[in-house]
């Protein structure tokens, strides 16, 4: 089968490998759609804990091909988005119901080969039925589960006034979530106008057109609609220039949340004082956890839309043109491998 395999960061070919054949519990899956995103870039470049050789591709649709031994509830054509992470549910972390952490954790995409591939292999329990989904909507499932993960770290009370950075798809699966988990008002702020759209498309109260070159009437533009403050603030940019302007627009008792993803050796700097003095509270999610089925559940009912979303579609010979669309053009919302 044809795969990405990188040796090294930054250095990837598109190579005939063996076809992977599944073990007991496990299945083969046919890809169908591969979604790409900021962490795809990261990976390319050897952060977030890659292992080598690697075949990336952490959101995965496909269809079931082969089953192996002591595999029920799935068929063969099965249409299934993948959850990718696999922890052992036996060590002190996942003890204590933090599963990201396992000691031993697996990662199709990031430890163990993804699915930018022909084929790739799955343990059975990760494969979610998605018949009743098309695979455009189907792949945004992982990402979906990262949100709603999200919300359970956040916990917003009802009735927050909530603002969030950043209108990539990360962003705009959040904010949609956020409507009907805390967010009395949700701002969307992102310098991209036909992102704005789309997010006030999906209901999003209000929209705010960020210019890079005049932060300060941009936070004019905040406080206009939040005087005091938002009870919380997401960035889901991983921009430290963003970052720096989050807690200035928190409320007193407020949140900020750090949703997107910096460079691993970004750093920022905070006030203690302010943050003891205004009683702030900063958290921060990593991944997804017990969230899979609530993903898929919020695609199958439409609470959450992906309609508008994939902007950019790509063959797998031309991986290396998507991931650096995905970094560098702006006018890129979701890119996704399509076989």
């Amino acid at each position: 089968m044809r795969a990405i395999v990188y040796p090294h960061p930054r250095d990837f070919t598109l190579a005939d490998v063996p076809d992977p054949m599944p073990g007991p519990g496990e299945v083969r899956l046919r890809v169908r759609t591969a979604g790409l995103c900021g962490t795809d870039v990261h990976l390319h470049d050897g952060e977030f804990f890659p292992v080598y050789p690697l075949t990336p591709g952490h959101e995965i649709v496909g269809e079931v091909d082969l089953l192996g031994d002591d595999v029920s509830g799935l068929a063969r054509g099965d249409l299934v988005a993948l959850d990718n992470m696999i922890s052992c549910g036996l060590c002190d972390n996942c003890r204590r119901a933090r599963p990201a952490y396992c000691r031993t954790l697996r990662a199709l995409g990031v430890t163990d080969p993804g699915g930018f591939a022909d084929f790739v292999v799955a343990p059975a329990g990760k494969c979610h039925v998605a018949n009743g989904l098309s695979p455009e909507t189907a792949v945004f499932a992982e990402p979906t589960a990262c949100a709603i993960h999200g919300l359970d770290v956040l916990g917003a009370k009802p009735g927050s006034d909530i603002l969030l950075f950043g209108a990539g798809p990360s962003g705009m699966l959040l904010a949609q979530l956020l409507r009907y988990n805390g967010g009395a008002r949700v701002t969307v702020a992102a310098p991209t106008a036909f992102k704005l759209q789309l997010a006030r498309d999906y209901g999003i109260d209000e929209t705010v057109l960020v210019d890079r070159s005049a932060p300060d009437e941009t936070v004019a533009a905040l406080r206009r609609i939040a005087p005091d403050g938002f009870d919380v603030v997401v960035d889901a940019t991983g921009a430290l220039a963003v970052l720096e302007t989050c807690l200035g627009l928190t409320r007193d008792g407020g949140t900020l949340f750090v949703y997107g993803m910096a460079a691993e050796a970004a750093s920022l700097p905070i006030n203690p004082y302010e943050i003891f003095r205004r009683e702030l509270s900063i958290k921060g999610s990593f991944s997804q956890s017990f969230s899979f089925d609530r993903a898929m559940l919020a695609l199958e009912t439409g609470r959450v839309c992906t309609d508008g979303l994939v902007t950019h579609r790509f063959a797998l010979s031309d991986y290396g043109k998507a991931i650096d669309t995905v970094r560098d053009d702006h006018d890129c919302l979701k890119a996704v491998i399509a076989m």
